[in-house]
């Protein structure tokens, strides 16, 4: 398809027509022969000198060729392009942070698989988080460990390959043995001060009680709220037991509600599976439609098109004078 990104400039195709109508011809003074005679030879030659000006007749061919590269300099002004079908594509309007605790207390083995023997709870958490990112094509993840310390394991990226591939390397205490939730958070808010789009996610996993931070979970899910960021807590593990094994549901559950999230306990790969597809209603995604036309500007063409018709003009001029100086 053609389109004219300047039609504005079609208004000055009648531009020589108001020339020639509007402003008087160009008068010169010329030098003269007075001739002693002159009344006798125009009476002999019986015509009627006339005072004034002579405008000197253009031919039809001058005017057509001179009309013709005005033409083609004026559309050339209007910039013709071809314009191609549109290029349309999507792209989520959502950053989402994995936050995966690997303490010391996720190797042990009282997560419920789909077989009859327990798994190692990061190893399930593996497992459902695998099929998880399997579902978040076009959207970037970002994936951060912890432990007493907690590290960005791959920034916000759409390369989930990747990030499956390192999460697939972490091991159990890579980070430390006990628990830093306030870190955790603090981490991901910075995170997400690299993103410019609306809805900020971060699901938090873990399966035991703040035990090291620097930062109080209460308060860094404060600082997220007034970020814009959204937390949903996820329990891996038994709520009943002991030590940094037992799960500190409250203050998962105080996380979420500061941030307006959501608080889950999952203590097998089925109520894992079941909690990321309520994640799914808690926070649709969010996508922006965009399109792109590849533009190729066409005014070379007329341009070139009225230079040829003015240099071949000129160069018959210029043998025409050749001839007659010769003659």
């Amino acid at each position: 398809m053609i389109e004219l990104a300047n039609p504005w400039a079609l208004l000055a195709l009648p531009l020589p027509l108001l020339v020639m109508w509007l402003i008087p011809p160009h008068r010169e003074r010329l030098p003269a022969t007075r001739l002693p005679f002159f009344q006798r030879l125009v009476d002999a030659a019986g015509i009627t000198p006339a005072s004034g000006a002579i405008i000197p007749a253009r031919s039809l061919w001058t005017t057509l060729i001179g009309l013709l590269c005005w033409a083609l300099i004026v559309l050339a002004l209007t910039n013709p392009q071809r314009v191609s079908d549109p290029i349309s594509w999507e792209t989520a309007a959502r950053d989402l942070i994995l936050a995966v605790d690997i303490s010391g207390s996720m190797d042990e083995k009282d997560f419920a698989g789909e077989g009859d023997d327990d798994l190692q709870r990061l190893a399930g958490v593996k497992h459902v988080i695998a099929d998880f990112l399997d579902k978040r094509e076009g959207e970037r993840l970002s994936l951060i460990v912890f432990g007493t310390r907690a590290f960005v394991q791959a920034p916000l990226t759409e390369d989930l390959e990747t990030l499956q591939d390192l999460l697939d390397s972490t091991e159990v205490g890579m980070a430390g043995p006990h628990t830093a939730l306030g870190d955790a958070i603090g981490l991901a808010i910075r995170q997400f001060e690299a993103s410019d789009v609306e809805q900020r996610l971060l699901i938090l996993l873990s399966d035991g009680a703040d035990t090291g931070s620097r930062m109080d979970p209460i308060n860094a899910a404060q600082i997220a709220a007034d970020r814009g960021v959204r937390i949903v807590t996820i329990a891996i593990g038994d709520p009943d037991g002991s030590g940094e094994n037992r799960v500190d549901q409250a203050t998962l559950e105080a996380i979420a509600q500061r941030t307006d999230g959501a608080f889950f306990n999952a203590t097998d790969q089925q109520a894992l599976e079941q909690v990321y597809a309520r994640i799914d209603e808690l926070a649709p995604r969010k996508v922006d439609s965009q399109s792109y036309r590849e533009k190729r500007s066409l005014a070379h063409w007329p341009l070139g098109a009225a230079a040829i018709i003015i240099l071949l003009v000129l160069m018959g001029r210029i043998g025409q004078a050749r001839l007659r100086h010769r003659s």
